[in-house]
């Protein structure tokens, strides 16, 4: 195995809850309003020290998706997914963009995240 490279962000960062390795600045949200199987979730147009798992194809609530899981470099741990293709047009906009589970991530400034267990629309996978 080779030497692992983490980068360290600069400025208010999101972190990985089990290793605390740097995954995402506060600017790159794109959106809050995203769910996941174990709640609430942060759409993200850039992330960092993650590695990226095969390709799926997924049934979400907006439709059908070839997404990827990403897990974060350090620990292994799962933290989100990558949108790699949306099959509906109203939803392209995803494509490239990564998700990170509010139950996976810290805020760099707060300790952790307040979750709200209220069914929210977004993007949860049906099964």
């Amino acid at each position: 195995m080779g030497r692992i490279f983490v980068v360290d962000l600069e400025g208010r960062t999101y972190k990985c809850k089990f290793c605390k390795t740097h995954l995402a600045l506060a600017d790159e949200v794109v959106s809050r309003g995203f769910h996941c199987r174990r709640g609430k979730a942060y759409l993200f147009n850039k992330v960092v020290n993650v590695t990226i798992g095969p390709h799926e194809e997924r049934v979400m609530l907006s439709g059908m998706h070839t997404v990827a899981d990403i897990f974060c470099c350090c620990c292994g741990q799962i933290v989100g997914w990558k949108y790699e293709a949306a099959h509906e047009e109203s939803q392209k906009y995803k494509e490239g963009k990564f998700v990170l589970e509010r139950d996976r991530i810290i805020d760099g400034v707060d300790t952790e995240f307040y979750i709200d267990t209220r069914p929210s629309v977004s993007d949860a996978e049906d099964a």
